[in-house]
């Protein structure tokens, strides 16, 4: 492995992460609720049920796993409401410069989510922040499994960046906590996205869980420190 660059590398997740999408996906879940008669879900019902992999989101809702053709239809109609929607979503509030000042800073930072690949470079691009990752994966097949083996891969093309213990993962889901074990990296979990606070915190005090993107920068720097 090459020499090790000081500092955390951080993994950064996507939507509900860095891109401040929730009320985009919340009209695009509703949406395909309405596909086979789902009544809405309000923001605060869904932070409190949703989890990965996505069908078990709705056997919350439903007291059932949706069959293959409601999830096919379902999935179907989100995707064609949401990616309608999301370009017109923002960054997360002081996102931008974020990246931009950690650069510059010479920290290494990576962006893995599960969004599908052919969406997410473009989006990324087009919000003018590409150059600040070393390694952009989005979702290369049609898997809804979490993270955890992603996570596997997307560190081993890292090889030389940073070890395991120094990285930290900065999402809005639990999913991303428990990708982080996977590999024995670190997490910081995000209030602005698509989880609770209380259901965030359920998972354990070993995670912190934070209010802001700067708040999540600073404790992943502090839990590299104390690696």
């Amino acid at each position: 492995m090459g020499k090790l660059l000081r500092g955390a590398h951080i993994v950064w997740d996507w939507n509900g992460t860095l891109l401040h999408d929730i009320h985009a996906v919340i009209d695009s879940t509703n949406a395909s609720f309405a596909e086979i008669g789902l009544d809405p879900i309000t923001l605060e019902r869904y932070r409190d049920l949703y989890c990965v992999p996505v069908p078990l989101f709705y056997e919350r809702l439903m007291g059932r796993l949706p069959t293959d053709a409601e999830w096919q239809v379902m999935d179907a109609v989100f995707h064609k409401h949401y990616w309608a929607r999301a370009e017109a979503c923002g960054l997360a509030e002081g996102a931008a410069e974020l990246l931009a000042a950690r650069r510059a800073a010479g920290r290494t930072q990576s962006l893995l989510s599960l969004a599908p690949h052919e969406h997410l470079v473009p989006i990324v691009r087009r919000h003018g922040i590409e150059g600040h990752f070393v390694r952009i994966d989005g979702r290369m097949d049609t898997s809804h499994a979490g993270k955890a083996e992603r996570m596997v891969r997307h560190l081993a093309a890292l090889e030389g960046v940073a070890a395991a213990e120094r990285v930290v993962v900065i999402g809005d889901a639990v999913d991303d906590a428990v990708a982080a074990a996977h590999v024995g990296a670190q997490a910081v979990l995000y209030t602005g996205g698509s989880h609770s606070r209380a259901s965030l915190e359920a998972v354990g005090a070993r995670v912190p869980v934070v209010d802001s993107l700067d708040e999540a920068v600073e404790v992943a720097e502090q839990l590299a420190a104390a690696a």
